[in-house]
């Protein structure tokens, strides 16, 4: 048995490896809410999450074969929902135009201090709000930790125009939590 995986883990997961559908039900169950959380950094929507989630878990269960007990099942379930997010991505992306990089100015980093007082689930709602290219390099890189040459690597693009979509990301945010800071003071104040 491996130190990472309880043994309630490694029988559930024997259960789906011979296609037990209560087992795959309480896999699902036991880490819907790790899974969904992870999901919700990369989709612009709780739908658009529940669908990458899904599509996730269908390739857990269609691909457990090749998945090494030895290492923490979270982790590899991790890795299998951020490649479906990408898989998602892609698939939007080529519908999307993108902008020349050439054009991107620099635009100060987020303001540490101010993203630090939201709360998880704000920080979210403004993440998603960003377009679909920052929103997957600012995830990769900021939530993730992902180098701009891994990022590259898997959106198709370039090391610049990683560096300029997280730029713009940060920028993006700034802007957001601006106003959103002004917002709340005007509620304040009347």
């Amino acid at each position: 048995m491996s130190e990472h995986n309880s043994a309630a883990i490694l029988d559930l997961l024997d259960g789906c490896l011979q296609g037990n559908r209560r087992s795959q039900e309480l896999l699902y169950k036991q880490f819907y809410g790790y899974a969904m959380s992870l999901c919700m950094r990369y989709a612009r929507s709780r739908d658009e999450a529940q669908e990458i989630l899904n599509d996730g878990f269908f390739k857990v269960f269609t691909k457990l074969e090749t998945y090494d007990q030895k290492r923490p099942f979270k982790t590899w379930l991790g890795r299998v929902l951020i490649n479906t997010a990408l898989d998602q991505y892609r698939r939007e992306a080529k519908h999307q135009v993108y902008e020349d990089i050439r054009s991107a100015d620099n635009v100060a980093a987020v303001n540490e201090s101010a993203v630090s007082r939201l709360i998880h689930e704000e920080l979210l709602e403004l993440i998603q709000l960003l377009p679909p290219a920052y929103r997957m390099v600012f995830s990769l890189a900021v939530l993730d930790g992902y180098t701009h040459e891994e990022i590259a690597a898997e959106l198709e693009i370039s090391v610049g125009a990683s560096k300029s979509n997280l730029s713009r990301a940060r920028g993006k945010l700034k802007e957001m939590l601006a106003k959103k800071s002004m917002e709340a003071y005007e509620r304040v104040v009347r």
